[in-house]
C-alpha cells in the first residue's frame, strides 16, 4: 500500500498543529479533539512514513529533522485543500464561475440586455460570455464544447441537444403607426395578401419564416414578399422605413427601438413560437449556468407578449 493512501488530512492537520504549537494539549484544543486522538494520529503518520517525527519529552514534543523537512510540504497540501474547498463553495454559491451562452444576434440585442443586467447585479463574480451568432449557426454553436447552452427559437430539432421552453410566444404583425392596419387589436392572415412583406430568408434557423409561410398557406393566402433579409434587425429597420410590413415574435417586437412602429396580434390562425433553452444532451449545468437560466426565465416571463 502506497504512503499517500495511508495518510489522511486529519493526520496532516495534527502533525502541523503539533509542529507549530509544540504541545499535544494546545494542538488538541486547536483541532477540537482529545490529546489521545492527536497522539494516535501522529503515531499512525509515523508508522506510515516509517519515520519518527517528534521526540517525546515530559514537557513537549520536539520536531525531528524529518519533521523539519516535510512541514512545508504538509502545510502546502493543507493550503491547497483549503483553497479547493473555498473554490468549490464559491462555485456552488455562484460567487465565482463562468457561463458561456449562445444566442442569435437579434435575441442577443433585444432580449438579453435586461437578463444580463439582472444577472450581473446578482452574481458580479461570475464571468459571462455571450456568444452571438447567425441563426443558421445557432445549433452548431450550442453543440460546441465551450458553450454551456443557448437561448433562441431553433427551427429544427437535433438528437444531440435538449430543448426546454423558457417563454411561450406567438407571431405578430409589425407595421408603421400610420399604416391602415395599425391600431387594430388583431389582424387576420388573409388581410396580408396585398401587403408588401419583408421577411427573413427561408432556412436561416429562426423558425419564423417557415411558420409564417405555413400559416399563410393554411389561411389560403400567398404573401407578397418584396424584400428578403438575413437578419430580423434588417427587417425591422426596413419596416420602420415604410418599405412594408413584417412578422415577428411578439416578445421581440415589444422591445422595438423604433417609435414609429406598432404590433398587432395575428389570428386565423394564431401561430406559436417559443423561446427555448437548448443544451447538450446528457450534460449537467453548473450552478452559475443554472442561475443564469433562472434569471433569463424570470426576465422573459415579464415580457409583454400578445
Amino acid at each position: 500500500m502506497s504512503i499517500e493512501t495511508q495518510l489522511s488530512l486529519r493526520q496532516l492537520r495534527a502533525f502541523v498543529a503539533v509542529y507549530r504549537l509544540g504541545k499535544l494539549a494546545t494542538a488538541a484544543n486547536r483541532l477540537s479533539v482529545t490529546e489521545s486522538a492527536v497522539s494516535t494520529m501522529l503515531r499512525q503518520m509515523e508508522s506510515a512514513l516509517n519515520l519518527r517525527l517528534f521526540d517525546r519529552t515530559s514537557r513537549s514534543l520536539v520536531p525531528t529533522q524529518a519533521a523539519h523537512e516535510i512541514i512545508a510540504a504538509a502545510e502546502r497540501v493543507l493550503g491547497d485543500i483549503a483553497w479547493l474547498g473555498t473554490r468549490l463553495q464559491d462555485l456552488g454559491d455562484c460567487r465565482t464561475g463562468r457561463v458561456h451562452v449562445a444566442v442569435t444576434a437579434t435575441v442577443g440585442s433585444v432580449l438579453m440586455p435586461g437578463v444580463v443586467r439582472r444577472f450581473r447585479d446578482a452574481y458580479p463574480g461570475v464571468q459571462l460570455v455571450l456568444d452571438d451568432c447567425a441563426p443558421d449557426q445557432f445549433l452548431a454553436k450550442v453543440s460546441s464544447e465551450p458553450v454551456d447552452f443557448g437561448i433562441g427559437t431553433p427551427e429544427r430539432e437535433d438528437p444531440l441537444l435538449v430543448s426546454q421552453v423558457l417563454l411561450r410566444d406567438h407571431l405578430c404583425l409589425v407595421c408603421a403607426t400610420d399604416h391602415p392596419l395599425a391600431g387594430r387589436r388583431q389582424v387576420r392572415w388573409r388581410e396580408l395578401a396585398k401587403e408588401p412583406m419583408i421577411a427573413v430568408r427561408q432556412g436561416l434557423g429562426y423558425g419564423m419564416r417557415r411558420r409564417m409561410d405555413a400559416a399563410a398557406a393554411g389561411a389560403g393566402v400567398t404573401l407578397n414578399v418584396v424584400h428578403e433579409v438575413n437578419f430580423l434587425s434588417s427587417a425591422l429597420w426596413m419596416t420602420a422605413g415604410g418599405l412594408g410590413v413584417s412578422v415577428w415574435a411578439s416578445a421581440l417586437a415589444a422591445r422595438m427601438p423604433y417609435e414609429n412602429l406598432t404590433r398587432c396580434r395575428l389570428v386565423g390562425p394564431r401561430v406559436p413560437i417559443d423561446f427555448s433553452l437548448v443544451h447538450k444532451r446528457g450534460r449537467s449545468l453548473s450552478p452559475a449556468a443554472l442561475a443564469f437560466v433562472e434569471t433569463a426565465r424570470s426576465e422573459l416571463e415579464s415580457m409583454d407578449v400578445l
